[in-house]
């Protein structure tokens, strides 16, 4: 074959194709959906769908309509009822309790409210329940998660089995915790195992005011992930900077805030979870006192409405409809 101009450039081109890298493939198109946290009423729910949210987290209320102590099965089926109507998505029950209380008759109560929460929570059509590890104040790490480990085995492994239901830690610091951020979270998947019955609830506020890296944790812990909260924190520096973490005047040195307005990398955070293809929940937890909260009652106030409606329109740049 007559070696030409055409073939000496075909051939560098070949040479070229074959030692440029593999392209990597191509993302899915990431599509979740946003949620809401909550207490259950019907014009709360009625709200959601009306500004385009597709789902909701409720909350537990005592002495409310979603009191697991006292809640019928005809009251459950009639929230049920108004989240199937309404086209909504139930994801997530949440229960803060503290399962391993030292007093008995409070571990007592908090046990038999949980296993209730479960058993609801399953005839509801959620798949995950929302909860605190759970602490005993003052003992080794070690030995609170050994004591979490032998009451949620006995306790409510059984009934996370027949309802089908998850628990998932949310990493609130100022609860009866020790899933607070990676040290507890390295503990407790550890003491449990591969477990499928406990999983975490990711919060990234409560990783950032306690001055840990939510990003990175969230790689670290992205297959123990099964729902988000969507929540940011604003950092006083301003505080800070003349009285520390531990002010001697009790100032206020961080805050909650709605997301966008606070110290989370929101591009980042999405990220990760659109590289591991997250499909989970998520839920605006709107703790933000510059829009209506707290309030008294379980309706959304129209400033508490405002500040759903200013979150919503920030993430959707990142959640599109």
């Amino acid at each position: 074959m007559a070696f030409t101009r055409r073939t000496f450039l075909g051939g560098l081109a070949a040479v070229s194709a074959a030692a440029q890298p593999p392209r990597p493939p191509r993302i899915k198109t990431w599509k979740p959906k946003l949620e809401v946290l909550g207490r259950y009423i019907e014009s709360n729910l009625e709200f959601l769908k009306a500004e385009g949210f597709a789902g909701v987290e409720l909350t537990t209320s005592p002495k409310g309509i979603l009191d697991f102590g006292t809640a019928s099965d005809e009251v459950l089926e009639r929230v049920k009822s108004t989240v199937r109507r309404l086209g909504l998505d139930l994801s997530v029950i949440q229960s803060v309790q503290n399962h391993v209380a030292p007093d008995p008759e409070a571990r007592q109560r908090a046990n038999t409210v949980f296993a209730r929460t479960i058993e609801a929570a399953g005839k509801l059509g959620a798949k995950f329940v929302s909860t605190t590890s759970g602490t005993i104040p003052g003992k080794p790490l070690e030995e609170q998660v050994g004591e979490i480990v032998r009451v949620y085995t006995e306790k409510y492994f059984p009934l996370c089995e027949k309802h089908k239901v998850r628990i998932l830690w949310e990493p609130w610091a100022a609860g009866p915790n020790v899933a607070t951020g990676p040290v507890g979270y390295e503990a407790l998947f550890k003491a449990f195992g591969n477990s499928p019955h406990v999983g975490i609830q990711y919060d990234p506020s409560h990783l950032a005011w306690q001055m840990m890296d939510p990003i990175q944790a969230m790689r670290d812990f992205m297959g123990q992930i099964h729902a988000v909260h969507l929540k940011d924190v604003e950092i006083r520096w301003d505080v800070v900077r003349k009285a520390g973490i531990n002010p001697l005047n009790r100032a206020e040195w961080w805050r909650f805030r709605l997301p966008g307005m606070g110290v989370i990398d929101w591009p980042a955070f999405f990220t990760v979870l659109m590289e591991a293809g997250y499909d989970g929940p998520m839920s605006i937890e709107h703790e933000d006192r510059f829009y209506g909260f707290p309030f008294p009652g379980d309706e959304f106030p129209e400033d508490y409405k405002t500040g759903l409606r200013v979150a919503l329109r920030y993430l959707r740049q990142f959640v599109p409809a």
